[in-house]
């Protein structure tokens, strides 16, 4: 019997019993949309992570020289203890790191933590819980700030101490909607500042905004809320590739400036976002844990269900088995019959899933703010399973199948 009969066969079978088929497949088709959605969601959420919020933290191709290092979460008593003596990082130091990176796209400087919060008025209107940072002029080349209405703050700003402002696009939005922001003068708590640009929206991520801030010169607002425990050092490269090179450029040049001995420890920290990456792969890697367990147990249940079905359908057709090895068929000829139905079967339940599962994917990144990138190898994998859940249990019905006497098949009632 070739190949081509064969399989014209089963899915002619699993054509003649559409309803049926349909549920036998249930178990398999739900545990590989699960599969495919969820990896699908979580390589997207991963993706965006690294592309997008580390980069509105630090900024792209850069790094930043911090008095205390990325943390997420809480630092026990010991760490803090250790980072809180360390020495503030000062303007000296932003000129040691320039020294010791000319070829830098752009370095900043910007307050640090804690970073003051303010309600920001104009007339009659205020949008409350401003994120205030203190900035040199190239920390916004650093942040890939790009300003959609007006200017960006310059090193004039910054020298002679300016009262203006650069605000985000959601500010804008909800402060002025239809009037121009530039010119218009805000108050940020009792002191007044000229907005003089708008930065073009860098969206929200998981319900957080990147667009609720308000930059000020650095000059300005350590005449307001005074010096930060954690003024901060950006740095931006021209090229990814250059980064690590120039982290090790600066650590040196800062070592030398702080008089540290070779093997003491930094008191000072060189970072880019990979903290935060780590932090939110450790996450997504529990989940990974969970997936199989989840699928491995539909998958198990639907196989049980093929099995029982491909059995029922032994039994249902034993009078053709009969007839078939009558005329010539041979066992071997039965068995590869039914093993070929039991894998037409539960492939097509893995197709069906995964279609499921690249629909509800793209239905929850249309829907939502979670982004979703279905991935080729768990594609591969669901499809896969669901052959090999048909090998797995489709043996035992073909094989009893292919030993079923042939006079004995012949007996039997239709």
């Amino acid at each position: 019997m070739q190949t081509r009969d064969i399989l014209g066969t089963a899915f002619a079978q699993i054509g003649a019993n559409k309803l049926r088929s349909f549920f036998t497949l249930l178990g398999i088709i739900v545990s590989v949309a699960f599969l495919v959605a969820v990896v699908a969601i979580i390589q997207g959420m991963n993706a965006y992570v690294k592309e997008n919020i580390a980069g509105a933290v630090i900024g792209t191709n850069a790094f930043q020289v911090r008095r205390t290092p990325i943390q997420v979460g809480f630092f026990d008593d010991e760490m803090w203890k250790r980072v809180s003596r360390r020495p503030r990082i000062s303007a000296a130091d932003a000129r040691t790191v320039q020294d010791a990176l000319p070829d830098a796209a752009a370095i900043g400087l910007t307050s640090g933590f804690p970073t003051p919060q303010s309600d920001i008025s104009w007339r009659d209107r205020t949008v409350g819980d401003i994120l205030v940072f203190g900035i040199t002029a190239p920390y916004q080349e650093v942040q890939d700030y790009k300003i959609e209405n007006g200017r960006a703050l310059t090193e004039v700003d910054l020298v002679q101490r300016r009262p203006v402002a650069v605000i985000g696009h959601e500010v804008a939005e909800k402060l002025f909607e239809q009037v121009n922001p530039i010119g218009q003068f805000v108050r940020f708590g009792l002191e007044q500042f000229e907005v003089i640009g708008v930065v073009a929206s860098k969206g929200r991520v998981l319900g957080q905004s990147f667009d609720s801030f308000a930059l000020i010169p650095l000059t300005r607002y350590e005449m307001l809320y005074g010096r930060r425990l954690t003024t901060t050092i950006s740095v931006k490269m021209k090229e990814a590739a250059e980064v690590a090179p120039a982290m090790a450029r600066a650590e040196e040049a800062m070592r030398i400036a702080h008089r540290l001995r070779p093997g003491e420890e930094s008191d000072f920290s060189v970072e880019t976002a990979d903290a935060l990456v780590e932090f939110w792969k450790s996450l997504t890697q529990v989940l990974f844990s969970v997936i199989p367990a989840v699928v491995a147990i539909g998958v198990v249940v639907g196989g049980i269900v093929i099995m029982n079905i491909m059995l029922m359908a032994v039994t249902e057709r034993t009078r053709e088995i009969g007839i078939r090895k009558a005329v010539g068929a041979k066992s071997r000829d039965i068995e590869r019959q039914f093993l070929a139905e039991a894998i037409a079967l539960a492939s097509a339940g893995g197709v069906i899933g995964v279609l499921s599962g690249w629909g509800f994917a793209w239905m929850v990144a249309t829907v939502s703010p979670l982004p979703a990138r279905v991935t080729w190898w768990s594609v591969a994998l669901a499809v896969g399973l669901g052959a090999g859940v048909g090998v797995a249990f489709g043996v035992y019905p073909a094989r009893r199948a292919a030993r079923l006497d042939p006079i004995t098949a012949l007996r039997a009632e239709t």
